[in-house]
């Protein structure tokens, strides 16, 4: 079964140690998974006010979430806790109320960090907030990744087995997590198609 992952990474950064890590998660998983960026950087700040005429930049975020099949979150953490564009990009992509993009969503949440704590502290509020927008969030295994020079060259390609090993399994975990609510959505579909019949 063909899935499409949308992923968001936390950082606005170019040079981000996040993005690097997608390029290696990308790297692990089957040719019949294609990965599609969400971009946040352009979007303006949540404002209320904003709700009855949603600008484009949102709008494109909550159609790419839709047209995701999952949605895999890379961040960064700063001072202990999400970056303010991601929490801004999950704000536009909740409201207006009622039109949570996100709802029935599964989510994977991974990130790296150059620090030992490897975003634990991040993952955590981005949790928090999924969890109140009915995100199914793949809870285990954890992933607090370490970004060290002997673990990742600088164009993030993995160097230590143990760490390909376990981003590996941590993968198939959270695309096995994704499939499961893909082939909940297509049983429904079918039963609905043959109720009608």
């Amino acid at each position: 079964m063909s899935l499409t992952i949308g992923y968001i990474v936390g950082s606005l950064s170019a040079e981000s140690v996040n993005r690097r890590l997608v390029g290696a998660l990308r790297s692990l998983a089957d040719n019949n998974i294609t990965f599609v960026e969400i971009p946040i950087g352009d979007l303006p700040l949540y404002n209320r006010d904003l709700d009855e005429d949603y600008p484009v930049e949102a709008l494109a975020l909550k159609e790419a979430i839709d047209g995701s099949d999952g949605v895999l979150i890379v961040t960064p953490e700063y001072n202990r806790s999400v970056p303010g564009s991601l929490k801004n990009a999950l704000d536009w992509a909740s409201r207006p109320y009622g039109e949570n993009a996100f709802a029935g969503i599964p989510v994977g949440v991974i990130g790296a960090s150059v620090g030992s704590t490897g975003t634990s502290m991040a993952q955590q509020h981005v949790r928090n907030t999924l969890t109140f927008l009915d995100a199914p969030t793949l809870q285990q295994p954890e992933a607090f990744i370490h970004y060290t020079p002997q673990r990742f060259a600088d164009d993030g390609t993995i160097l230590d087995s143990s760490t390909r090993e376990f981003l590996t399994d941590w993968m198939e975990a959270f695309i096995a997590w994704v499939r499961l609510f893909v082939s909940r959505d297509t049983t429904t579909e079918e039963n609905s198609s043959a109720a009608a019949s």
